[in-house]
Order: structure tokens, then sequence, then C-alpha cells
């Protein structure tokens, strides 16, 4: 397959009349600017940008979107919004996990997201007891991939404690619990059911500083490294104030320093969240070249607060965005959530450019798509030789997009209203929304309300 588009942004920025090449594999071969369009080429009618990757997402927890907005506490906050999710929790099937990703990964597709990291920590029955098959609701995760199209690194999740102190585990928070060494039989038996795939990758996610000790994240770090030394490693870090207070009650210190004192910090692992990182830290990550996991739309919705992006920004560290509780689920909105809350704490306009690159737009997109390409493990996020054809076309025949060149209509797409103005995406050089439209959405959707008809019926 051979696309040609007006223009496309390329890891250099901007450029006209680019050509791109694909082999069978679905990966570029070859990317041409300035080039002459042949007649064989297939002709995309918009710009052309490369697909985004979701670094964090909780798939089930679409199911509840807005539906924590009533006051429950005189200090309402992230605890008490867990309550309405743990409610949730108790009450889902094999079979509405399914349903719900599936919808959510058509959702995530018609918006722009080529590949999503799912941070599952479902694993157990509803009085959480194990399955007899123990990779029962990771193999739902991924079969509402599979029937999506978009590609997945799928990340089981260790969870084995109900808070700092080794607390015990609510009655929700059971079906969460599992052993380093029950995680790595399931990627065992996973990765023998499901692999090879162009569109598939396993790693790991010790939840939390809260959820697991110094033993636990040590052994789950060593046998996933024995595993596969390249295995992406996703850690919620320093999210909440109250987390962070609570490590250093009990370990003396911040929930980074603790990991970075237990386990070696690099490029495999994305921290997400890091909402307070100290400055210290942020050297400390940076220097490890880890991935900074942001999801603006969800920590505004908790009141999480706001990372410190600048001095990221700057050091050219890596960094992604992540739908997590899917409140959203547009990239676009990520993203202007995220230059939007540092233009308020700043009280500055333009906050991610430098004076030799002023554009925020293609900044924040091509930042977050290659920086999200590392915390997935997967080979995309720019449309460069050797990635994978995973490309988003923006609608060159929007009305706002009149008389406008590309970056300027990148930046209507980021900063302007609430349309979707994707056209067309592809993944790994297939089509799998076009104009607009994927094709199994009618089919999803229903599934999704037959879901949603049950878990609302529930007491």
């Amino acid at each position: 397959m051979t696309l040609f588009a007006p223009a496309a942004l390329l890891p250099q920025g901007w450029a006209r009349d680019v050509r791109i090449e694909c082999d069978a594999t679905g990966r570029i071969a070859s990317v041409t600017a300035q080039a002459t369009a042949q007649p064989s080429d297939e002709r995309v009618s918009g710009w052309l940008v490369p697909g985004m990757a979701n670094l964090h997402s909780h798939a089930f927890q679409r199911a509840m979107a807005g539906l924590a907005e009533f006051r429950g506490h005189p200090t309402d906050d992230f605890w008490t919004w867990r309550e309405e999710m743990y409610r949730l929790v108790r009450l889902l099937e094999p079979e509405d996990i399914e349903a719900i990703t599936a919808h959510l990964y058509v959702e995530m597709l018609k918006h722009g997201y080529t590949t999503v990291a799912e941070f599952h920590y479902l694993h157990n029955d509803r009085d959480g007891k194990p399955y007899a098959d123990r990779a029962e609701l990771a193999n739902a995760v991924v079969s509402g991939a599979s029937a999506s199209g978009i590609a997945l690194t799928l990340l089981p999740v260790l969870y084995a404690h109900g808070g700092f102190g080794h607390k015990v585990l609510s009655p929700a928070q059971r079906r969460f619990h599992n052993t380093p060494a029950g995680l790595i039989a399931m990627l065992r038996d996973l990765a023998e059911w499901h692999l090879p795939s162009p569109l598939l990758r396993f790693g790991i996610a010790p939840h939390s500083a809260r959820a697991v000790d110094a033993l636990l994240l040590t052994e789950m770090v060593g046998l996933a490294t024995e595993l596969d030394p390249t295995m992406p490693i996703h850690m919620h870090v320093s999210e909440q104030v109250g987390e962070v207070a609570e490590c250093v009650a009990t370990h003396g210190t911040t929930p980074l320093a603790w990991i970075a004192d237990l386990v070696p910090l690099d490029s495999r692992w994305t921290l997400i969240h890091s909402t307070h990182l100290t400055n210290l830290e942020m050297r400390l990550a940076a220097k490890a070249r880890a991935c900074v996991g942001l999801c603006p739309m969800t920590e505004a919705n908790l009141g999480d607060g706001i990372f410190d992006f600048v001095p990221w920004f700057e050091l050219g560290a890596p960094w992604g965005i992540g739908g997590d509780s899917h409140v959203s689920v547009s990239p676009f909105e990520e993203l202007r959530a995220l230059e939007y809350s540092q233009r308020l704490r700043l009280r500055v306009r333009v906050v991610a450019s430098e004076e030799d690159r002023p554009d925020v737009a293609a900044n924040l997109w091509s930042a977050a798509a290659a920086g999200g390409a590392q915390a997935v493990g997967q080979p995309m996020g720019a449309i460069a030789p050797g990635r994978r054809a995973d490309l988003v076309v923006l609608d060159g025949d929007d009305v706002d997009f009149e008389g406008l060149d590309a970056p300027a209509c990148l930046g209507v797409a980021m900063f302007s209203g609430n349309s979707n103005r994707v056209l067309d995406v592809f993944v790994g050089g297939r089509i799998v929304v076009e104009e607009g439209r994927h094709p199994d959405e009618q089919e999803t959707r229903e599934a999704f309300r037959g879901a949603l008809a049950r878990l609302r019926k529930a007491p």
C-alpha cells in the first residue's frame, strides 16, 4: 500500500506532498516529502498525523464515566470517588468487560488513538476467587481489542494490599488480588494463546506504592525481566497528595524515591500521573529516560492536581497521555487539557513551545505520540521508516479548516470546540475507521448498551 497526503506531520515537522510506502507487514518502508503522486497511490483527503497511544486505560471504568459527579462527602475527593468505582467492580462479569472494552476501543480509534495500554487489574470473580482460567478477564480485554482493531499492550496489575502498612484488601479489592508468580503464569498462558501478533504486546504493572510492598515489587520486576528484558513496566506514582503523605509516614520517603531505591529505573518504566513529583525526582526520572504518563482529563476530574510540565518539557524527557477513567476518549481533549492547565497554573499562553519550536499543537502531538510509543513498547508514534503504519487523517473538508494550512488545522482540531475532526484511521496499514465510521460500531454499541442495562439495574 502507498498513501499520498497533501501534508503530513513527520518527526522533523510538517511536510507537503508526502508519499508513504508500506510493506506487507504493515510497517512504513519509505517516506518521501515533496513527492509526486503516482496513479496507483491511495490519496488521503486530509492532513496526516501519526497515530496516538493511549498509555493508561482502565477500560471497565467507561461504564461509570460521569456518574460520580454528586457530592457524597463534605471533602469529596479521589478516595470517595473510589466507592462508586468499587460498586461497579462488584457487578462486572467477563461478558460485560468484553462489551465495554470493545465499545471503548472503537471510540478511541474514531478519535485518533491507534494503540492502548490496558492497566488491567480485574483478575478474579465477583467473590474474589480465581477463575478456573486464570486469564479469563484478561482474555476478555484481548477479545475486545481484537474486535475493534486497535493495537493493545496488556499490563496485568499486581495489587496485593488495600493500602500502606499491608492493609487487608476490601471485599471489592479482592477481585484485584494476584501474586508475581501468578501474573507471570498468566502472561505465559496469554503469550501461548495469542502470540505472535503484530498488534499485541504484554507488560506488567505493580499498581502503586500503597498496593505492593518492597518484596513484592522487587520480585515482580525481577520475574518480568527474566521473562522479557524489554517488557514495559507501568506504575501509579504520586497521584494524590494524601498518597504521598501516607508513603512518607510509612516508608520515610516519597513513592518514586521508594521505588528507585528498590529497583532500577530505565526506559521500560512509565510513571503514571507523577502529579506531585519533586524537582529532584524529576531529574532522576528524566536521567533514567522513564516516561511520564499524564491523564489530564481524569486528573482534573478527580482533583489530583497539576503536573509541573514545563521542566519536563524543557528537558526533552519522554511523556505521553492516557484516558485513565475515560471521562474523555479523545487525545485532542487530553492535550488541550494539559496545555490549558499549564496556562492557568502559570498565567501565560503557549506553554508547550520554544523559540525554535513555536507550534504548540505540533509539539504536543509529536511528543505525546513518541512518548506513548515508548510507553506501550510498540513500533508506532511517528511517520517514519520502520514504524508501524498507524496513521490518522484529519478531515480536509471540515468547515473550520477552510483556507488554512496543515499546522493551523491541527491547532484548530486541538483547541477549537468539541467536534471530532478525525476522518480516517489506519492501524498497521489497514484502515479501521473510514469517513468517520468504524465498520463494527453499531454492533459494539448495542453490546455496550446491553451491559449497561444489566449493570444499572443492579441494586
